[in-house]
């Protein structure tokens, strides 16, 4: 469990990195900037992200789930606010198209990794 958690902020942090590279307006220093992220984050969608839910349940609903990148959003938000100047973002918007691609591109590198593991 341990291991999979590690590997999880591993994907993560690489999945940070990837969007950095992709929008100018999403910046790390490196990739010790992004495992530190990777980890805020992993923190804050344990304590904060669950919280936000129930707030925002009826919103949720009637989004069809849709306003969960918004919840994504805010917490990348809080773990900017949380590190500092070595992450920023500039804006809302592209925190929600960043929690959009990040979710992406979890799910494409844990499904890769998952069928690696098993061949």
């Amino acid at each position: 469990m341990f291991t999979r958690w590690i590997l999880s902020l591993i994907l993560n942090a690489v999945a940070l990195l990837a969007v950095s590279m992709l929008f100018e307006s999403f910046h790390l220093e490196s990739f010790g900037t992004a495992l530190l992220a990777s980890f805020i984050l992993s923190i804050l969608n344990v304590i904060v992200k669950p919280i936000l839910v129930i707030l925002t349940l009826p919103i949720t609903i009637l989004s069809l789930g849709l306003f969960l990148f918004v919840i994504n959003a805010i917490t990348l938000m809080l773990t900017q606010g949380i590190i500092g100047s070595s992450f920023v973002i500039d804006g809302f918007g592209t925190a929600v198209i960043a929690a959009i691609v990040i979710s992406i591109l979890n799910l494409l590198l844990n499904q890769l990794v998952k069928d690696t593991i098993r061949s």
